[in-house]
C-alpha cells in the first residue's frame, strides 16, 4: 500500500462490547473476534473482517489512528454487516474511506468492532420504510452518535424514508417533576399537578413527528389536510386519529401490555420492523422526552412565557398561531388554505430549535397523541412508570399545534380528544420502550 496517496493501512484491530452490554444482569454473551482491516490495492476502500459468536448482536464500527478515534462523521460510508442486528458468523464491513475522509492520509489505523446487546442498543436507531406498503420487512439501523448517522440527523432522508429515533435514558431513582409549578404563566391548575415520576426503562423517541411520506410508506394513504405537493413529504402527517395510529387496547392486562389494532400504523410497523416495543408514548414519557432535563415552560430553558398568546421564546422552538400557523386578515386570525406552503399551518419537521436531546417540534406544529386515557388530576405523589387509567372516553394529546397559543404549547400543558377524532392539528411521534 506504500506510495498510494491518502492511504489507510492496518496495524491492529480490536473488538469491544457496547456500553452496558457486558453487565452481568443483561445475560449478554455475544463475542467478536478475529477482527482484520485491509485496504484494497490502489483504492481507498477498506475491508474489515470479524467473527461474531454467541448470540445475535448489533454491530458498529469505529476507526482509530495512533490510538485516537477519528470523528464518527468520517465513518458513515459503510456497507456489509454493520449498523444492524447480526447473527453469529463471519462477516465483512466495507468502509469507503476515500469518500468519508478524503483529505487525510493515514499510515496506521485500527478498526474497533463493537457488539451491542439488542436490549442495550446504541444512541440512535432508524427504521427504513423505503420499501413501502408492500414490503414484508423494514431494515433497522443503529448508530452510536448523531455524528455517526449517515448524512446527519437533519437530512431529509429521516423525514421521508427512514424513521429516526434517539435513545432517552431512564430517569434514575430521583425521577423527574411532571406538571407545572403554581406560578407558571398559563397553568391549568386542574390538569398539571406537579408530581414526581420515575421511568425505569430507557426508550427511543422519534427525532421528528411522523411525516406524510413516512405514513404513506407504511399505510399507502395520504390523509393530511395540508397537501401541497411541493411540501407534503416532509410535513408531519395530520388528520390521523388515535385509532388510525394505534387502536386496540391500552393499557391492557397486565397494565401497559395492550396490543394495537391489527390494521393500525403501529401494528404494521412493529411487524415489518420486528420491533415489538414500538408504540405511542405514554403521557409521562412524552413530557419527560419533551423536557430533556428542563423544568420550565419551554424545553429551551425558558422558565416562564411572558405572554400567554404570542411569546418571543415560543417563536424559536415551534410553529404555532403567531409565527405562521394562522393567517391574520383584517384583524382576524383564520386558518390558511389547504394548499398553503410551509410558511403557514404545519412547518417542515425540524424547522425550529431542538431540545437538548435532539428532539424537534415537541412544542407546536401538531398536537401529538399519547397512549393514556385522560385523568384530570394526576395527583401530587410519586409514581413509577404510569400508564394512565384503565378506562376512559378521551385520550391525551400533548405539545400544541400550528393553531395554538403559547400557553397551549408549554411542556406541561395537557389536552384530550375522542380517539376516533381526525383533525388537521393532530399528529404523532413514536417511541420504542426497551426491555
Amino acid at each position: 500500500m506504500r506510495g498510494i496517496t491518502k492511504t489507510v493501512a492496518a496495524v491492529a484491530a480490536v473488538a469491544t462490547l457496547g456500553a452496558g452490554a457486558a453487565r452481568a444482569e443483561t445475560g449478554f454473551n455475544a463475542e467478536v473476534s478475529g477482527v482484520t482491516l485491509t485496504q484494497r490495492e490502489n483504492t481507498r476502500i477498506v475491508d474489515i473482517g470479524y467473527t461474531l459468536t454467541g448470540e445475535p448482536a448489533i454491530i458498529t464500527l469505529a476507526i482509530e489512528t495512533n490510538g485516537v478515534a477519528i470523528p464518527d462523521s468520517a465513518v458513515t460510508r459503510l456497507s456489509g454487516a454493520v449498523s444492524t442486528v447480526i447473527q453469529p458468523g463471519t462477516y465483512t464491513i466495507i468502509w469507503n474511506a476515500g469518500a468519508d475522509w478524503p483529505e487525510h492520509e493515514v499510515t496506521n489505523a485500527r478498526a474497533r468492532v463493537t457488539a451491542w446487546s439488542t436490549n442495550a442498543p446504541p444512541l440512535y436507531c432508524a427504521v427504513d420504510v423505503a420499501g413501502g406498503p408492500a414490503a414484508d420487512n423494514y431494515p433497522v439501523y443503529y448508530y452510536t452518535s448523531a455524528e455517526a448517522v449517515p448524512g446527519g440527523v437533519t437530512n431529509d432522508l429521516y423525514k421521508t424514508f427512514r424513521i429516526l429515533m434517539r435513545k432517552i435514558p431512564p430517569t434514575g431513582g430521583e425521577g423527574f417533576m411532571m406538571g407545572s409549578p403554581s406560578n407558571e404563566t398559563g397553568r391549568d391548575a386542574m390538569r398539571e399537578d406537579c408530581h414526581n415520576v420515575k421511568l425505569t426503562k430507557a426508550f427511543y423517541a422519534g427525532v421528528y413527528e411522523i411525516t406524510q411520506s413516512q405514513w404513506y410508506q407504511v399505510m399507502n394513504s395520504w390523509p393530511s389536510k395540508w397537501s401541497n405537493n411541493d411540501y407534503k413529504l416532509t410535513r408531519p402527517v395530520d388528520q390521523v386519529s388515535w385509532n388510525d395510529i394505534r387502536g386496540g387496547v391500552w393499557p391492557g392486562v397486565p397494565r401497559g401490555s395492550g396490543l394495537p389494532g391489527a390494521e393500525s400504523f403501529v401494528a404494521k410497523l412493529r411487524a415489518r420492523a420486528a420491533m415489538p416495543g414500538l408504540d405511542l408514548p405514554t403521557d409521562a414519557q412524552w413530557e419527560y422526552a419533551c423536557r430533556a432535563g428542563t423544568s420550565g415552560a419551554l424545553n429551551d430553558g425558558t422558565v416562564n412565557i411572558t405572554n400567554t398568546d404570542s411569546d418571543a421564546r415560543m417563536d424559536l422552538v415551534g410553529r404555532y398561531q403567531y409565527n405562521g400557523g394562522k393567517v391574520l386578515n383584517n384583524g382576524t386570525w383564520s386558518d390558511p388554505p389547504r394548499d398553503c406552503t410551509t410558511a403557514n399551518a404545519t412547518a417542515t419537521v425540524g424547522s425550529y430549535a431542538p431540545n437538548t436531546w435532539g428532539l424537534y417540534d415537541m412544542h407546536g406544529n401538531l398536537w401529538e397523541w399519547c397512549l393514556d386515557w385522560l385523568v384530570d388530576h394526576l395527583g401530587t405523589g410519586s409514581v413509577e412508570d404510569p400508564v394512565g387509567p384503565d378506562s376512559g372516553s378521551v385520550r391525551v394529546i400533548r405539545g400544541g399545534s400550528w393553531g395554538s397559543t403559547a400557553t397551549g404549547c408549554r411542556s406541561a400543558y395537557r389536552r384530550w380528544n375522542d380517539p376516533s377524532t381526525e383533525f388537521s392539528g393532530y399528529g404523532f411521534r413514536l417511541v420504542r420502550t426497551l426491555p
